[in-house]
């Protein structure tokens, strides 16, 4: 499905490329200051816009499909199969995880090949696991929005409603130092903020250690469960109209 989408492959793969180039040649790759210390735009950005390719996959591309198949009525013919109804679930969500490996590996090449950016290798883990935990918490975030979401047509811009504000106050596009503070504590409240914090301390040069931010992963695992209650509550498998 992801392979035969071009809205998908745009959302996951094509628009974090485009925004990191963007992005690293308006500003220069010169050092900025992140957490106290130093670093590369190209290294701050790869990161963040590999948090956003993970909620493409995760959330975006994830809430649209589902709705879309819902109004249409095929998601109503798959649970009628002998199939169980997680199987139906846990199968969608592992092609968001895969299609969000994808674009990690897309942007960490490019990174690598045109700005020198690296993963350290005491932290490659860490990254991995940042990646799998966030995928993880928009997949349930996916299954609990899709039932606020009447027609297959209102889907896109609703969903790009909802997360691009918080890609502004996460500090995905800019530094939580260039935020005011109010705003960049509301961005705290939200899984972007914390997906983005925990690929940002895996990527950072003068991480020491496994580069695991637990406190971050741990955000994500709260969210990931009100996600899944949520979804359990209101998902549903029939059209709106019936």
């Amino acid at each position: 499905m992801f392979r035969r989408d071009p809205r998908a492959r745009f959302f996951t793969v094509a628009l974090p490329v485009i925004l990191l180039v963007i992005l690293v040649s308006v500003f220069g790759d010169q050092m900025t200051v992140v957490s106290g210390h130093p670093i590369r735009v190209s290294t701050y950005y790869v990161p963040h816009l590999v948090a956003l390719g993970v909620i493409a996959a995760a959330l975006v591309n994830l809430v649209i499909g589902i709705v879309e198949q819902r109004e249409s009525g095929a998601l109503k013919r798959r649970r009628a199969h002998p199939v169980p109804a997680w199987v139906l679930i846990v199968g969608r969500s592992l092609g968001a995880l895969a299609s969000a490996l994808l674009v990690v590996c897309v942007l960490v090449a490019i990174g690598w090949l045109a700005y020198d950016v690296r993963v350290p290798w005491a932290t490659t883990g860490a990254a991995l696991l940042a990646v799998v935990m966030g995928a993880l918490a928009f997949c349930a975030l996916a299954h609990a929005v899709a039932p606020l979401i009447g027609s297959a047509e209102s889907a896109q811009p609703f969903v790009q409603a909802l997360v691009l504000p918080l890609y502004f106050i996460s500090g995905v596009f800019f530094p939580e130092a260039d935020l005011p503070r109010w705003l960049a504590d509301v961005g705290k409240a939200f899984p972007v903020y914390h997906l983005a914090q925990a690929l940002q301390v895996a990527f950072d040069p003068l991480t020491r250690g496994a580069g695991i931010a637990g406190w971050n992963l741990l955000a994500l695992a709260g969210w990931a469960a009100a996600g899944l209650v949520v979804a359990l509550w209101k998902f549903s498998w029939a059209p709106r109209g019936g």
